[in-house]
């Protein structure tokens, strides 16, 4: 069973973001298979990575759509994004020094960070980019 599921209150109604939102709640549940199943190490550090990786690719769609459209909070969505980084980081680092496992614990910042951060600050800046003419 997946630890988080697509619903229809995460979409926010771009085909760009939504796609690319989907794309993030599956690698997280990549990552939770691969933990579940006791996947070594190397197996759950691809995959960390993975999700690292598209983090950063989706936020800066967003990123570029705000500035484009001088969305007023811009800088604030931008500074939750580099903390989800930093933190996300933070796990790469202590998981390959063996000072963290991947636990239920992660699994669930993962998956609530994103789905707080789509429900409640993503819808913020929907009707500046639908103005813009983003579909």
């Amino acid at each position: 069973m997946p630890i988080m599921v697509w619903t229809d209150d995460l979409s926010v109604g771009i085909q760009e973001i939504d796609s690319q939102h989907k794309k993030l709640v599956g690698l997280i549940n990549t990552l939770h298979d691969a933990m579940k199943s006791g996947q070594g190490k190397q197996a759950l550090e691809a995959t960390l990575q993975e999700l690292a990786d598209y983090a950063v690719y989706h936020f800066k769609t967003e990123e570029t759509y705000m500035q484009k459209f001088n969305y007023p909070e811009y800088m604030t969505h931008k500074n939750m994004h580099d903390a989800f980084v930093r933190k996300v980081t933070d796990f790469q680092k202590d998981f390959a020094a063996n000072r963290l496992g991947l636990t239920l614990d992660v699994m669930n910042f993962l998956r609530d960070w994103v789905s707080t951060h789509i429900k409640g600050t993503d819808k913020r800046y929907v009707p500046a980019f639908t103005h813009g003419g983003v579909k």
